[in-house]
């Protein structure tokens, strides 16, 4: 994705009750969140701008990948777990069946969530309160490095119906990191276990998206 650029992204000032401003991200240095913290969401306008970045990295998928675009609210239900938040899905399938769709799903939080392949969604921000502290630029970042290992081809899904925790993902975009973690198959939809394993490339790799041929000069 080395022709994408992030669309710039405002950061107001935000303050806490004392009028103080907030530095999120690093609000908690010096100690543990107060108990409180994990009930509030304070400011979330700070996460809007994530819907921006979303915007940006579609149209560049659009433009440098043979894909196929599908724009409805309905096509949040390519999500493992549902919302009752969704204000627009956007899936992009790629023209090869090998390679991952991804699904964009905002929502009024407002956050950002990819469904990924068969069987994972993975959120921006992850939860949005104030004890957890998540920076806007961060998660952007962090969306934009998800997006990459899928559309290069570092991103498996393994699933093991079989087993209580049978459900695994790895992401990995060389030189920058890898990610994995796996969940319970009991603890997801069977339906949704039985399509992925039918919608599944036979070692869980997906393929790297195929790019949009050149035009003509």
């Amino acid at each position: 994705m080395d022709s994408y650029r992030r669309p710039p992204i405002e950061s107001p000032i935000f303050r806490d009750e004392d009028g103080t401003p907030i530095a999120y991200g690093r609000r908690w240095d010096g100690g543990d969140p107060p108990p409180e913290s994990y009930s509030r969401t304070s400011h979330l306008d700070r996460f809007r701008p994530l819907h921006e970045v979303a915007e940006a990295l579609i149209a560049h998928l659009v433009e440098e990948y043979a894909v196929a675009v599908d724009d409805g609210p309905d096509l949040a239900s390519d999500m493992v777990h549902p919302r009752d938040d969704v204000v627009r899905a956007i899936r992009i399938t790629p023209a090869d069946a090998a390679a991952a769709p991804l699904t964009f799903v905002f929502t009024s939080f407002p956050s950002v969530i990819l469904h990924a392949g068969a069987l994972h969604d993975f959120l921006f921000p992850v939860c949005g309160c104030d004890a957890c502290d998540e920076d806007v630029d961060y998660l952007a970042g962090d969306l934009e490095w998800h997006v990459q290992a899928v559309v290069d081809g570092g991103y498996r899904e393994h699933v093991v119906p079989s087993s209580g925790h049978g459900v695994a993902f790895s992401l990995s975009v060389p030189g920058v990191g890898t990610q994995s973690g796996s969940v319970r198959a009991d603890d997801l939809p069977r339906e949704a276990v039985a399509a992925a394993l039918a919608a599944l490339p036979p070692d869980g790799r997906w393929a790297p998206w195929p790019r949009r041929a050149a035009s003509a000069s």
